[in-house]
């Protein structure tokens, strides 16, 4: 998978995920450190790269676009090391990874896992 780290990720988790084979950018390696997020939610679409972030705005501002690309992850842990990120996604990856392909908000805590495809309908 391609991912987009968003500001708030740690560096660090690039790493992690490129040992399992992901291909991973982070917004301030590529000049998009203080962008808005309609701004990175553009580039990760025309990446094909899922956003990965602590951010609650993607998925709110996904949920009312009508869009079905990019993918979002949102980690919302307890502990939100660099390890404890990968070891987390690593536990659910055969649950998101098909959602996340195809279009998706998905949301991680400690305990669970939400899904919501996209487009969202109301």
């Amino acid at each position: 998978m391609k991912w987009l780290l968003n500001m708030n990720i740690p560096r660090r988790l690039k790493y992690y995920l490129e040992s399992v084979g992901h291909q991973c950018r982070h917004v301030g390696d590529i000049g998009l450190g203080t962008a808005d997020d309609w701004t990175v939610l553009k580039e990760a679409a025309e990446k094909g790269e899922t956003i990965l972030t602590h951010d609650l705005d993607y998925g709110q501002l996904l949920a009312f676009s009508g869009v079905t690309q990019p993918s979002v992850l949102i980690v919302r842990l307890s502990r939100p090391h660099p390890e404890s990120i990968f070891k987390r996604l690593m536990a659910v990856w055969t649950i998101i990874e098909q959602p996340l392909k195809i279009g998706a908000i998905v949301v991680l805590d400690d305990a669970t896992v939400r899904i919501r495809e996209l487009p969202i309908r109301r």
